[in-house]
């Protein structure tokens, strides 16, 4: 189902991204983990590709994750909003939808059920 790989898949490769941003600002990891609500053990794992490394973002994508980051780190309240806004990206519905494809051999052809009606442009 295309809900389990977003919770599987595509979430936690954003809270990777985010993390890594963070990092490149200069948060340390227990501020990072208060920030985004998780163990700073999570946060460790993000940064050192050990968890969700199996997702690859667009540069597109990453630089939305980065506009993302500093509205989270100035107002930590932004954190779900911004979860929200971007796995409604087409370029990480894109991805969800090519993970889809693999671990669904049964899809009918042409199928977009990843793509949503309410979704921002960005590739």
């Amino acid at each position: 189902m295309p809900q389990e790989i977003e919770v599987w898949y595509i979430i936690p490769a954003i809270r990777r991204e985010l993390a890594k941003s963070m990092v490149e600002l200069g948060l340390a990891q227990k501020q990072i983990a208060d920030k985004m609500g998780i163990t700073e053990a999570a946060v460790s794992q993000y940064i050192s590709n050990k968890r969700a490394k199996e997702v690859a973002f667009s540069n597109a994508v990453l630089d939305e994750i980065k506009s993302s980051t500093k509205k989270i780190i100035y107002d930590e309240k932004l954190l779900v909003p911004e979860m929200v806004r971007l796995t409604k990206l087409t370029g990480v519905k894109q991805v969800m939808c090519d993970i889809h494809k693999k671990q669904d051999v049964n899809l009918p052809d042409g199928c977009d059920v990843c793509f949503g009606e309410d979704m921002t442009k960005i590739k």
